[in-house]
């Protein structure tokens, strides 16, 4: 049935999936999840290592959240004015838990935030490029979407996840090594007064778990401070 289905799929989207990185043999199709597990349309169950990436902390459908869930939709929906008493307590929340986070803008995907505060940290210090570290995934858009899974020739070197992407983008993109304070402050060094924001994965998951040395990311932060630059940690998957 599987089979069948994933045909069918290809009938009406490109690869038969909504992500790309979803198009994976065997081409499963998913009909139901519960707990820590997910069933195939063949009736197969798998543990569900993935979690989506993170969110499913609790587990899939987990009785209390499947119970909030309805709560909330039975009283509010969907609005395109103002804001809702929900957001502001979640809002709230955010801030009291984690005290770095003085205020709190909510976006509807990873790709999306930080294309909002990379464009954010070019507004404010009027400058154009970006550093990023080869490895880190932030999102499909043009800013972020090079040197994330490359071959090993292309490890440091140009390339961009996309054929459509912008020249212009790639190359105010500038990519440094993880852990490798030298590297970051030699990239500064040779775009004086250019760089407008570095943007990192405190403990990347891309490429595997690969933590942070003692220091780099106060390192980081000491770079930013003293070349007038903003430090964007893009935090997801490892919660």
């Amino acid at each position: 049935l599987s089979k069948e289905l994933y045909e069918k799929a290809n009938e009406y989207t490109p690869g038969g999936v909504h992500t790309s990185i979803r198009n994976v043999e065997p081409h499963l199709i998913f009909t139901q999840s519960e707990g820590a597990y997910v069933y195939d349309a063949d009736g197969n169950k798998y543990i569900d290592y993935q979690a989506a990436f993170g969110p499913y902390i609790l587990g899939h459908r987990h009785p209390y959240v499947t119970e909030k869930v309805i709560e909330a939709i039975q009283k509010t929906d969907l609005y395109g004015i103002g804001t809702t008493d929900l957001e502001i307590e979640l809002a709230k929340k955010i801030c009291k838990h984690m005290p770095s986070a003085e205020s709190v803008l909510f976006c509807n995907s990873g790709s999306e935030a930080t294309y909002h505060a990379i464009r954010l940290t070019r507004a404010v210090t009027g400058r154009k490029k970006l550093i990023k570290f080869q490895g880190c995934y932030h999102g499909w858009h043009d800013y972020v979407a090079r040197n994330m899974l490359s071959a090993p020739e292309k490890i440091g070197k140009r390339d961009p996840g996309s054929a459509g992407m912008m020249d212009e983008a790639i190359d105010n993109t500038l990519i440094c090594t993880f852990n490798d304070l030298d590297d970051v402050a030699r990239t500064f060094h040779e775009n004086k007064n250019e760089i407008a924001s570095i943007i990192v994965e405190p403990i990347p998951h891309n490429i595997g778990c690969v933590l942070p040395q003692p220091g780099f990311l106060q390192g980081l932060r000491d770079l930013c401070d003293q070349h007038g630059a903003l430090l964007i940690f893009d935090e997801v998957i490892t919660g």
